[in-house]
């Protein structure tokens, strides 16, 4: 019987066990989004995982959402994520970048010139961001041109192939939570009237070619996606037919033989029941499409619903979030079904060491 400590093939690479890091946005990149070596040990220190998964990078400037999160565009945060991944690979880990565009997330402090932001619409969020002043609302976005979406498309490609170029060993793209993707994606978000708006063709259509880009830049064994069907984050709303919108991203993306999907059961950080889905029917429909793709689920596991989880087939990778941060040595406190260290909310956003490589494993805390 499979179980959540067994090694596994995913997509060009292996890793040791079935747990994966999800992403986590901490806000301590350095000047120019780039990365820095506070990072690189904050993720040395998690490498047991399977796999990780970084914090959502922007795939350009105009991506960016939040303060200090990193980007992976520019030489210098390429040599900055190089270090990174050294690290990680030197710990025997495996890591994955996650590539991000925000869309409307966003606040003018945060774009080049001080513009607005960009969306599918041109109504504004109901939600804040993190900028110099703290939490504020978002700004009002314009909605994209459809000539100006070749160079979304175009941005993705050169993103990923400066995680190549970093020593990533692959990347997930952030299509999930009401960023940009999601943004295309819904109809409670997407009131375009061009050939990316109405009909679930459309509305899919940037996604997918975003996806297919990737792709056929750095292979679909080195690719991943992350969904979240019903989850309402920054102010999306729930698509009239979230089921067969998902199916059909799902029917689309099978020749693209990605290595996973990561699906965020419910409500993102919430209820994991918080709209009606139909998980089990998507899993399957994704399987018939690329039987070698990994099923990764992510949204309030424990230890026992993620071995049974596995165990079961329901799932080939879990996913935890905020248990990876204040343990660092997660992987054996599941293994040994020990308890987890409290999280400290305070310093979950910017700031220096405090709260982010301070977070002592299992042997450091008995040795002090």
């Amino acid at each position: 019987m499979t179980t959540l400590f067994d090694p596994m093939r995913l997509g060009d690479f292996e890793i040791a066990n079935r747990i994966v890091m999800a992403p986590l946005t901490r806000d301590r990149a350095g000047p120019g989004q780039v990365p820095t070596a506070l990072m690189a040990e904050y993720y040395r220190q998690r490498a047991g995982a399977g796999l990780i998964v970084t914090e959502a990078s922007q795939v350009c400037a105009e991506g960016q959402g939040y303060l200090d999160t990193p980007g992976i565009y520019s030489r210098e945060q390429v040599a900055g994520w190089r270090a990174v991944t050294d690290a990680v690979h030197a710990a025997g880990g495996r890591i994955v970048i996650q590539l991000w565009h925000v869309g409307r997330i966003s606040h003018v402090s945060l774009q080049p010139g001080g513009v607005a932001p960009v969306s599918s619409t041109a109504r504004a969020a109901v939600g804040k961001t993190f900028t110099r002043d703290g939490f504020v609302d978002v700004s009002a976005p314009r909605a994209l041109r459809t000539e100006e979406l070749p160079g979304v498309v175009a941005a993705y490609r050169h993103a990923a192939r400066c995680a190549m170029d970093a020593g990533f060993d692959g990347v997930e793209v952030h299509g999930a939570n009401g960023y940009l993707l999601d943004q295309f994606l819904r109809d409670s978000i997407n009131d375009r009237s061009d050939a990316y708006g109405g009909a679930i063709p459309n509305r899919a259509r940037l996604l997918l070619e975003v996806m297919q880009a990737i792709v056929g830049e750095i292979g679909g064994g080195r690719s991943g996606l992350r969904l979240s069907p019903v989850t309402p984050s920054n102010g999306a709303g729930q698509d009239s037919n979230p089921q067969a919108l998902h199916e059909h991203v799902v029917e689309q993306l099978g020749p693209l033989k990605l290595a996973y999907l990561h699906v965020i059961e419910g409500q993102t950080a919430g209820a994991r029941d918080s709209a009606p889905f139909d998980y089990a029917a998507l899993r399957s429909r994704f399987r018939r499409g690329n039987p070698g793709g990994a099923w990764m689920v992510n949204n309030g596991y424990d230890g026992k619903m993620a071995l049974a989880s596995v165990a079961s087939g329901a799932a080939d990778l879990v996913a935890f979030g905020r248990p990876f941060i204040s343990n660092p040595d997660l992987v054996r406190r599941l293994r040994e079904d020990l308890p987890l260290a409290p999280l400290n909310r305070e310093t979950l956003y910017g700031g220096g060491a405090a709260g982010y490589i301070d977070y002592p494993t299992l042997d450091e805390a008995t040795a002090g």
